[in-house]
């Protein structure tokens, strides 16, 4: 399912406009980016929890050169899934 898919969904599923349904989902989406952005946690009861989580810098390999890399640092989101959304799937 893609963005276009889902903002159907919702539409038929709640009962409004496209248009309605993609700004709500615009509003869903930068509620979540904007609370990650500031390092804290949301929880939705039933679907998950959405984290970030920080990645120190490390070495690694170029598995086509065998040459040592630098990865650097770096936040990565993380998503748990709830105990009814993991049972429904």
């Amino acid at each position: 399912m893609n963005k276009g898919e889902l903002i159907s969904k919702i539409a038929e599923d709640a009962g409004l406009t496209k248009v309605q349904a993609g700004a709500a989902l615009e509003a869903v989406t930068d509620g979540v980016t904007s609370t990650l952005a500031k390092g804290d946690k949301l929880t939705l009861v039933g679907f998950g929890t959405f984290s970030v989580n920080h990645r120190a810098a490390r070495k690694g390999r170029n598995p086509q050169t065998g040459m040592e890399i630098n990865i650097a640092a770096k936040n990565v989101v993380k998503f748990k899934p709830g105990k009814e959304l993991s049972s429904r799937v």
